[in-house]
């Protein structure tokens, strides 16, 4: 389908690209991958008068890895991601998350800022955002401010982001080497949104005992979200075929997906529990 009519413009500052979005309007978007706003607007599902191109602005691009943690600009695509030999030993999940987006072509034009803004319930980049605790830093024309990326995230496709903010940069938190993850998401095919997906992680103590648990879904729900009930079933606890039960069963509990044409309720409560178990048998081990 041909997109609908719009102007273009392209800045180089921060500074510029938050006084055209300003001046565009209710009708102004940003773009930065285009891979979820085109579609969109082939659909005819939005129409925005003007898009904001922020590729070219400074600074957006950039992945910091200090003891503070990792810090990814808004513009940052999936690919650069996969080929930060840094990342492989900062952040080890945000890897393997950003392995299972979408095909080739896309993990070329993707971004970061573009995933957590369009909040599709499906897609991995949110799911590691709540999993992780991330912190995001939005900017408009009042100036900046700082927003865990559970209070950023509302619903399906809706963010706490103004119309005249710009999500400019997204922190994880320091990895600690002795943490024990796992990530699984499965899809009809590989690349394509996922049916449901798990992101997890805990630090074990001295006696191996599971502590600091942090799980997420993502596709099985209507935005990604953790889940309190499964990590609280194997706080404290050795992981073994008991605590793994628990918390397999707390997860397929605390999700309450709707029937669709790619699968049923049910199916996705059952496929988180299978996630979760698969999930930590192997991290387990």
């Amino acid at each position: 389908m041909k997109l609908p009519d719009f102007d273009y413009v392209s800045p180089s500052t921060l500074a510029e690209a938050i006084a055209l979005l300003a001046e565009g309007g209710p009708d102004a978007r940003l773009i930065a991958g285009g891979q979820s706003l085109l579609p969109t607007m082939a659909y005819r599902l939005a129409s925005p008068s003007l898009l904001v191109d922020l590729r070219r602005v400074a600074g957006l691009d950039r992945i910091e890895v200090d003891d503070r943690g990792v810090r990814l600009g808004a513009t940052v695509r999936w690919r650069d991601i996969v080929d930060d030999a840094r990342l492989a030993k900062a952040h080890p999940l945000l890897v393997e998350a950003i392995n299972h987006v979408g095909h080739y072509q896309i993990r070329n034009r993707g971004t970061v800022g573009g995933s957590l803004a369009h909040a599709d319930s499906a897609a991995e980049m949110p799911g590691i955002a709540v999993a992780c605790d991330a912190e995001l830093t939005l900017v408009g024309p009042s100036g900046s401010r700082v927003i865990r990326a559970n209070e950023f995230l509302l619903g399906p496709l809706s963010t706490a982001l103004a119309a005249d903010e710009i999500l400019v940069e997204v922190t994880l938190p320091p990895w600690p080497a002795a943490r024990r993850w796992g990530f699984e998401e499965f899809s009809r095919r590989r690349g394509d949104f996922a049916i449901a997906g798990i992101a997890l992680y805990y630090d074990p103590d001295p006696d191996g005992r599971a502590r600091n648990v942090h799980i997420a879904v993502f596709g099985a729900s209507r935005f990604a979200h953790r889940l309190p009930e499964a990590e609280q079933a194997i706080e404290a606890r050795m992981i073994d075929a008991s605590a793994i039960k628990a918390a397999a069963g707390a997860a397929a509990g605390a999700v309450h997906p709707s029937d669709d044409l790619h699968a049923s309720a049910a199916y996705r409560r059952s496929l988180v529990a299978t996630l979760v178990e698969r999930v930590l048998k192997r991290i387990a081990t």
